[in-house]
């Protein structure tokens, strides 16, 4: 066996036994020096003094640690330890397994850059390391959206790309690495692989997009063979739905609504969809006696005047056509998913209290954010400063054409964490649009921020991409009033990104006003943040003083 591990050069403790016990599986390690992300404690409840925290913390840019996948011979200890031509620039080698044959151990290579993506297989047999599945991109493979499936008896396996543009199924033989067949195909995006029936050869998934008459975001469950005959929705109402198998998959419980509808629920057949006997609806008669406002969902076109771009819209319970109010939009758009929300609420945490204190407040999913097409995600690659801003813009443009009450020379925009960094570009670089801005815990320079988000949308190695989209760089921009929020114990994203941006906008002398929250983590600003983000919108976009909070009993 090994003897010759050392301190920077060592063996990982995981190790796996081969089927047969013939052989054992370890990966070297070459570590790297850590990065660290330290904190001061201010107010700690169990001491006087303020404590120090660290946390391991590696930013874009940063040297990575390396793996080589090793196997031994048991009887013998020979040494299997193959050459690093197919994964030589890893960001990650991980998930390592040996094959159900015990001929090889297959493993997963995201090759920094993230625009590689490989599932290779070492062989005991001749120490070569071959290509099971590979993806390319000339943006990015995203990492996030892998699903892998080994079939019983280890010959075939299911596969997850979104090489066509969309996201699908794909059928593999394992043995050549050829694919046998696409499973799903066409203009939508399977979700989520729920169960694989390998008897049946059938799998059960939620999708969205497939229904062309609807919101493209609403999930649906549906059901097809491996050879992508036979497909079938399970849940044929419209809506938003959740479900829930019986132990025998004969029945689901589908429960469904809208923004705007009250959830219903239903017992269906797992065979074809169709309908066991209604269960439920829920009755929201006395929410809208109470004056409740639904929030509307709407679709208006985007940059490019021909893609659907769809969000809600949120008004005060009392609400009057004839008024004109300021618009306040609630922003997150960093990709790897969509935010708007599809389902019923009574109460909506960020947009709702907003509403009621007279503002029309939005939220709206631009291009770049996920879950249309590869093409509508890849508007962020090396680009994430445009935040859908385009699109954002015109949105609100085409609502105010259609609801003149949205008087859009008085805009906001707040958000925390990418929503943070998002909301501080608006002013600074649309402030002819955006008139003022709350930004909690922004990620205001995407070089301060943690590798794994970074690197994906903006690519590796560093380039200008980085230092055009700093919010940081762009600080002497500011023309519009901005109030930054920052947990001073924020593990998501490091505190001195937001103090780095306080420094630029000192620097060049620009007003603006911070709060900064003792004992606290990644927050859009708990109790206190959010009345003085109330009391901020209603100063700049109403011109009205509020009452002093420390008057009020």
């Amino acid at each position: 066996m090994s003897i010759d591990g050392t301190l920077g050069n060592y063996y990982s403790s995981y190790i796996q036994w081969s089927p047969d016990s013939r052989y054992i599986f370890s990966a070297r390690i070459r570590p790297v020096e850590k990065r660290y992300v330290y904190y001061v404690e201010s107010s700690p409840k169990d001491q006087l003094q303020p404590k120090l925290h660290k946390q391991e913390y590696a930013k874009p840019g940063d040297e990575l640690r390396s793996k080589v996948p090793c196997i031994y011979e048991v009887e013998t200890g020979r040494a299997i330890i193959p050459s690093t031509e197919l994964f030589d620039k890893q960001y990650e080698l991980f998930w390592f397994r040996w094959n159900e044959q015990g001929t090889g151990v297959t493993f997963e290579y995201n090759e920094r850059g993230h625009q590689v993506y490989r599932l290779l297989e070492l062989s005991v047999e001749t120490g070569q390391v071959r290509t099971v599945v590979e993806e390319k991109s000339n943006t990015f493979v995203n990492h996030q959206r892998m699903y892998r499936r080994f079939l019983r008896g280890g010959k075939e396996l299911i596969w997850m790309s979104e090489r066509d543009n969309w996201n699908h199924l794909y059928l593999y033989d394992y043995e050549t690495g050829k694919v046998k067949n696409q499973i799903t195909k066409g203009p939508w995006y399977v979700r989520e692989v729920l169960h694989v029936d390998e008897d049946a050869r059938q799998i059960y998934f939620t999708a969205n997009g497939m229904e062309k008459e609807e919101d493209p975001y609403l999930i649906r469950y549906y059901r097809i063979n491996f050879d992508g005959d036979g497909l079938t929705c399970l849940t044929p109402d419209e809506g938003h739905h959740t479900a829930t198998f019986s132990r025998d998959r004969k029945y689901l419980v589908d429960v469904h609504s809208l923004v705007d509808r009250a959830p219903e629920a239903a017992v269906r057949r797992v065979s074809d969809g169709s309908l066991v006997m209604p269960l439920e609806k829920a009755d929201i008669t006395k929410l809208v006696e109470s004056g409740w406002q639904a929030p509307e969902p709407f679709v208006a076109k985007g940059r490019d005047g021909k893609t659907d771009i769809w969000g809600i819209i949120v008004r005060p319970t009392n609400f009057d056509p004839n008024k004109k109010y300021p618009v306040i939009e609630y922003i997150y758009a960093g990709p790897g998913s969509h935010y708007v929300p599809k389902n019923f609420s009574t109460y909506n945490y960020n947009m709702t209290a907003l509403a009621e204190l007279g503002f029309i407040v939005v939220q709206l999913d631009g291009m770049g954010t996920s879950f249309r097409s590869k093409e509508f995600e890849d508007v962020c690659y090396k680009n994430l400063k445009d935040a859908g801003f385009p699109d954002r813009m015109a949105w609100i443009r085409a609502a105010a054409e259609k609801y003149p009450y949205m008087d859009i020379d008085r805009v906001g925009i707040f958000g925390a964490s990418a929503g943070g960094q998002e909301s501080t570009t608006a002013v600074l670089l649309h402030p002819e649009f955006y008139k003022a801005a709350y930004s909690a815990c922004g990620c205001h320079d995407n070089r301060m921020d943690k590798i794994w988000w970074n690197e994906q949308w903006l690519g590796y190695p560093l380039g200008d991409q980085y230092k055009e989209g700093s919010n940081v760089e762009n600080a002497h921009l500011l023309s519009r009033p901005l109030m930054l929020v920052v947990g001073e114990l924020d593990d998501n994203v490091d505190p001195a990104s937001t103090m780095q941006m306080v420094n630029a906008l000192i620097k060049a002398n620009k007003d603006f006003e911070l709060v900064v929250l003792p004992g606290v983590g990644h927050t859009m600003g708990e109790s206190y943040g959010e009345h003085k983000r109330f009391d901020f919108f209603v100063r700049h976009l109403m011109g009205v003083n509020p009452p002093k909070w420390n008057e009020i009993k």
